[in-house]
């Protein structure tokens, strides 16, 4: 049995995780997650920054138990991710939803909360909040398969939320959202954190990171490179700015050596911040100055040399000419009259006990072609004429 985690308690306890994913041979062909250590806590929101490539996948997967740790230690809510039971408390979107295309969006929450066990009564009441709260009440008895991406994401924001988790990972959430829905989803992390709700939250929106997070680790090349509290990690150590009401030109000159003298009061000394995406720039140019090893992507060159040439002019005379592949004729299978009596001689034969029956039609069977692939004999044997002359031969 899984005990439901208090506030300050750890939901996520990672120690020297590793994930390599080798060859055949058993060669380690690339280190995804290299000995990191993770602590999520009960009712915060955690970040997980880095570029493509860096683990964030890996590292996600693992807290969901779809892949096993190479090395290290994992616990979540205190047992291995992959207790089935430690699955009831966790909600997941991932980055691109997997949903039923045929179905509607109360069917897809209906099916969902089916999983989870709950009663008839509960799932329809909750599909029909989670709906108005994504904003797709109106589209509620349309096909999924109709729905544009940001739409998409809408349904499956709901669906991750359709068991009221405690722990609730959110892989991109954001992605292909109008600047509505992203309000949307910032304001529901807020609220779920208001609710003691534990969030893991993996963006390259850095901005939206950085107004609802209150932890953050930074990857790159499966390692942490930073990482602590919001405020920490943007603080800027190295100036002071000291804030004061209106000046006149003339204080303003003589700020440095006489500001109290003036009767100037300080209002306000703090640190400043830089902005979230220029820190995370900084951690990753460094990174790959120190030519820190990544199993994934890196900093982009110049664009393929077949997609700057332009195509000759008798390149594109000769592709526009190439002729067309022939036709290939079907091949069309007709049992021959002979084999089909021989056939009936045999039967006879076997079946001599039995009394005969009278002579059947013989039924020709029906091959759709079009009229340049069958001659005009085949075409008369399909509409009788020719079992008509056969018959005639017989008698």
């Amino acid at each position: 049995m899984v005990t439901t985690a208090q506030r300050g308690d750890a939901v996520v306890e990672a120690r020297g995780l590793t994930r390599a994913f080798r060859d055949f041979w058993m060669r380690t062909r690339a280190l995804a997650v290299d000995h990191i250590d993770l602590d999520i806590r009960s009712g915060e929101v955690f970040g997980l920054l880095g570029p493509n490539g860096s683990g964030k996948s890996t590292t996600i997967k693992m807290i969901l138990g779809l892949l096993r740790p190479t090395a290290g230690r994992l616990a979540v809510f205190g047992r291995p991710p992959t207790d089935v039971a430690v699955k009831r408390h966790i909600g997941f979107l991932p980055e691109d939803s997997y949903l039923y295309r045929y179905l509607t969006p109360l069917e897809t929450l209906d099916y969902y909360g089916r999983l989870f066990g709950l009663r008839r009564v509960e799932r329809r009441r909750r599909s029909e909040q989670l709906l108005d709260m994504v904003g797709l009440s109106g589209v509620a008895h349309r096909h999924v398969g109709e729905f544009s991406k940001g739409m998409m994401r809408r349904i499956g924001l709901a669906q991750a939320l359709v068991n009221d988790p405690e722990f609730l990972i959110l892989d991109e959430p954001t992605s292909g959202l109008d600047p509505i829905g992203t309000k949307l989803v910032k304001e529901l992390i807020l609220s779920l954190r208001g609710r003691g709700k534990t969030i893991l939250l993996s963006s390259h929106l850095l901005g939206d990171v950085q107004d609802v997070c209150d932890q953050m680790v930074m990857l790159y090349g499966g390692r942490i490179r930073a990482e602590g509290t919001v405020d920490k990690l943007l603080q800027d150590t190295e100036r002071t700015v000291i804030r004061t009401g209106r000046l006149d030109q003339t204080t303003i000159d003589r700020i440095e050596e006489v500001l109290q003298a003036d009767g100037a009061s300080i209002e306000q000394v703090e640190s400043p911040k830089q902005r979230l995406e220029d820190l995370f720039l900084e951690i990753v140019e460094q990174a790959r100055r120190e030519r820190v090893a990544t199993s994934g992507a890196t900093e982009g060159g110049h664009t393929a040399a077949f997609l700057r040439e332009e195509e000759r002019g008798e390149q594109l005379v000769d592709r526009l000419q190439q002729e067309e592949p022939e036709r290939v004729a079907a091949r069309v299978v007709v049992d021959s009259p002979e084999a089909s009596e021989s056939g009936e001689d045999v039967l006879e034969s076997l079946l001599s006990d039995q009394p005969s029956s009278p002579d059947r039609a013989m039924v020709e069977p029906t091959v759709e072609s079009s009229p340049s692939d069958v001659d005009q004999s085949m075409i008369d044997r399909l509409t009788g004429d020719g079992e008509t002359e056969e018959s005639g031969d017989r008698t």
